[in-house]
């Protein structure tokens, strides 16, 4: 199987901000605020071009920004194919920090909404042996449409997909069946506890593993600081800790996880080691501001 991945995703400029404090309604709060490439799609690519994977990123952004972007994914060890829309401008993310790590977000995803087939031609999947896709691509009708025809054509090549649940909140919205619809007979699924809780209506991780399984071949629910599991429809197969370090942004904790888990398995790991190597690299990215590797 060949090494490279075809990741799909949203591309985002990340407005970080950190408050000192509470938010104060009608007035001032002292804060940190910073700007960083982002965006889940994004973020998963940079990742896996930090330790040295073969990866290709698709994506659409707005058409004054591409050849910029085009430029830093370069520098990331990325082959950007960015589509240029010159109706909307790339996406923002605004994410505002608590003090312990957590973030919450306020999102406009811009170009990334106007995703399309023409964007992810058959011609990507040349030489993939696993394509990659933010569940961000998945809900909206036109990038959903899209992803779609893209599954249709790795699953034709016997490519496997790996999706990223994403986000609790757009899930709520368009639905545990739907989504579980759409990306039934994938190879990898991963998803957080937040998001495994919506999918599945428990919040026990065996129920969990045993429900998820039953669309997937392997999943993967990120614990936090407690770690990761994996399995599938026979249950929870192994689990494993996070260390202790100090949290500074949990922005793309997630994304470096998928980034040092599946770039692991495409190199022959056991599951063992590329469950801990997602969790090492989860570790490494909440230490530092902003969602992508410094």
């Amino acid at each position: 199987m060949s090494a490279r991945i075809l990741v799909v995703g949203d591309v985002m400029t990340d407005i970080i901000v950190m408050p000192e404090g509470p938010m104060v309604k009608g007035s001032d709060r002292r804060a940190k605020i910073r700007n960083r490439p982002g965006g889940s799609g994004a973020n998963q690519a940079a990742w896996l071009g930090s330790v040295d994977a073969d990866v290709i990123f698709a994506a659409r952004v707005g058409s004054s920004d591409r050849m910029g972007y085009e430029n830093y994914f370069r520098g990331q060890g990325v082959v950007g194919v960015l589509a240029s829309d010159t109706q909307l401008p790339t996406g923002v993310l605004v994410t505002i920090v608590d003090p312990d790590g957590e973030r919450s977000f306020l999102t406009d995803r811009g170009a990334n909404l106007n995703l399309c087939a023409e964007d992810l031609p058959d011609s990507l999947l040349d030489d993939v042996g696993l394509v990659l896709v933010s569940g961000y691509s998945l809900f909206e009708p036109g990038p959903r449409a899209a992803v779609l025809g893209l599954f249709a054509a790795a699953r034709a090549r016997k490519i496997a997909i790996a999706v990223d649940a994403a986000s609790i909140g757009f899930l709520n919205e368009v639905g545990a069946k739907n989504f579980l619809q759409w990306t039934r007979g994938c190879a990898w699924l991963l998803a957080n506890q937040d998001e495994a809780r919506v999918l599945t209506g428990s919040t026990r991780l065996e129920k969990q593993m045993r429900v998820l399984g039953q669309n997937f071949d392997n999943v993967v629910i990120k614990r936090g600081r407690s770690g990761a599991a994996v399995g599938g429809r026979d249950g929870v197969v192994l689990t494993s800790p996070a260390p202790e370090v100090r949290v500074v942004d949990s922005t793309g904790a997630g994304d470096a996880f998928a980034a040092g888990l599946l770039s692991a398995v495409l190199g022959d790991a056991t599951v063992e080691v590329a469950l801990e190597a997602g969790i090492a690299a989860g570790a490494r990215a909440v230490q530092a501001i902003g969602g992508q590797p410094l």
